[in-house]
């Protein structure tokens, strides 16, 4: 009695939780789609302000080339990248990184230390939570410094010595080092098919612009097939 008596208390804890998630969800929903059409209607202000209301429209056909080669080089990140970083981001923290930019030198970055600060997994509701939270926080102490950045920035990169600038290229490659190391020693085996797709990848001959699409899919369906063989395998 006492047994069922607990078991029932967990149940009502567990749906308690899944409701105010789904509200959670709910809400995020509304004022993502709110702020995130919001900023895509302020943006496209300025150049309709600059083509229609001053007069300085270029011409149909120099935006749709610009627009088709740019679709040509970077399209398929915007496919990509919703996919591949919503597992870690969640809901709420897809909405928010994608409205505050930054996404894979900022937000993803700042939501795997959190997560593993405080020792949750992506794809979890405590996860998702700490990802809102770490992406949140990020981007005002992103938005104070590139306030004094903006304002002051100029003076100060040119007091910086030529051995210092000289490291700026090197940046985001670290960034996204450190973001490898942070997940792949979590699932050295990924990690390491990671790399090795990576790297063969880089390899062969295929268009710079396809390689990342080539890199992601390899990655996550020999991911995919080695998690299925061992849930076969320990259910056999």
């Amino acid at each position: 009695m006492e047994v069922s008596e607990k078991f029932l208390h967990t149940e009502r804890i567990k749906q308690s939780e899944t409701i105010k998630m789904s509200e959670f969800h709910a809400k995020s929903h509304f004022w993502g789609r709110i702020t995130i059409w919001t900023i895509i209607g302020l943006t496209l202000s300025l150049p309709i302000c600059l083509s229609f209301v001053l007069g300085y429209h270029p011409g149909w056909p120099p935006i749709l080339s610009g627009l088709t080669a740019y679709i040509a080089v970077i399209g398929l990140v915007w496919v990509v990248e919703p996919i591949s970083y919503f597992p870690t981001l969640g809901v709420s923290g897809t909405y928010l990184a994608f409205l505050t930019g930054n996404i894979s030198n900022m937000c993803l970055p700042s939501a795997g230390a959190a997560q593993l600060a405080v020792g949750t997994d992506p794809g979890t509701k405590k996860g998702e939570i700490v990802a809102t939270l770490a992406i949140g926080a990020a981007s005002l102490v992103n938005l104070a410094i590139l306030t004094v950045i903006i304002i002051s920035g100029s003076f100060i990169v040119s007091m910086l010595p030529d051995s210092v600038r000289a490291i700026f290229p090197y940046i985001v490659p670290a960034i996204f080092g450190g973001i490898f190391a942070q997940f792949a020693i979590k699932k050295p085996l990924y990690g390491c098919i990671a790399l090795t797709s990576g790297l063969l990848i880089y390899l062969l001959p295929i268009p710079s612009f396809f390689k990342g699409l080539c890199c992601i899919v390899i990655t996550i369906s020999l991911c995919i097939f080695i998690e299925k063989r061992k849930h076969q395998q320990s259910h056999a």
